[in-house]
């Protein structure tokens, strides 16, 4: 198993945070997320084959990152020179990929650890959606599951009272190299990108079996100085 990381975002909401530095850099608790996220991959998915897909400052990643060697990981990047969104930047990686089942995870994203593997656990389905319960879904997706906890559908930026569903997208993903002729297909959307979650929606529509699993303990999307404030602050 491997893992895609997105991470060539600049992250506008951050300011002059991220003018100069790439926003998975940002260091929470003394360290860059993108550090946390690929130490959690790789102590408890047991990943050591990464490929960075950056961008903005994307030297920034590359050079303190490097080859992976000094962490015992191996580390490739792919740079998407046009932010043109989600939907078209893991095909960076398609060749890298080969047969290999694949973490998709956005670079600024933190989970507990331990919720990496209890992901790869099912790995038997088509691909595997993260979901958590008591987020405002019109920050997002609202993630639509059948009594099985299949996805039926992602409904973005959904409107109160619009989807009856508690769950929110919190992107983190697992899927085999069955996404990538989905990725293909991809049309700009009305905000004129290409969608990660059009192709989710494509996927399951298709018959696949994208299996939703629910997060356990802190979850964040580091979208903003407030978040990051709040999780830099000192325990009480």
């Amino acid at each position: 198993m491997k893992a895609i990381i997105l991470a060539a975002g600049k992250g506008k909401r951050m300011g002059e945070i991220t003018q100069s530095l790439p926003k998975p850099m940002v260091q929470v608790h003394g360290k860059p997320i993108l550090e946390h996220i690929l130490s959690g991959l790789h102590e408890h998915a047991g990943i050591r084959d990464f490929f960075l897909i950056t961008g903005h400052c994307a030297e920034v990643i590359e050079t303190h990152f490097g080859d992976g060697s000094s962490r015992g990981l191996n580390i490739s990047y792919g740079r998407q020179w046009v932010q043109d969104g989600t939907g078209k930047a893991p095909e960076l990686a398609r060749d890298w990929v080969g047969d290999s089942a694949f973490f998709l995870c956005y670079g600024d994203i933190l989970v507990q650890p331990a919720e990496y593997g209890r992901m790869a656990a099912l790995a038997e389905y088509d691909g595997v959606i993260s979901v958590k319960g008591g987020e405002e879904l019109k920050h997002g997706g609202a993630v639509v599951l059948d009594s099985d906890f299949i996805l039926q559908s992602i409904v973005e930026k959904a409107a109160p009272g619009t989807v009856s569903t508690p769950w929110y997208n919190a992107g983190i993903y697992l899927f085999k190299p069955s996404l990538f002729p989905f990725t293909a297909r991809l049309e700009k959307s009305a905000r004129g990108e290409y969608e990660l979650t059009d192709a989710i929606n494509a996927l399951a529509a298709a018959g696949l079996r994208i299996k939703g699993h629910e997060l356990r303990g802190q979850w964040a999307d580091v979208r903003d100085p407030e978040v990051l404030e709040q999780l830099n602050r000192p325990a009480a």
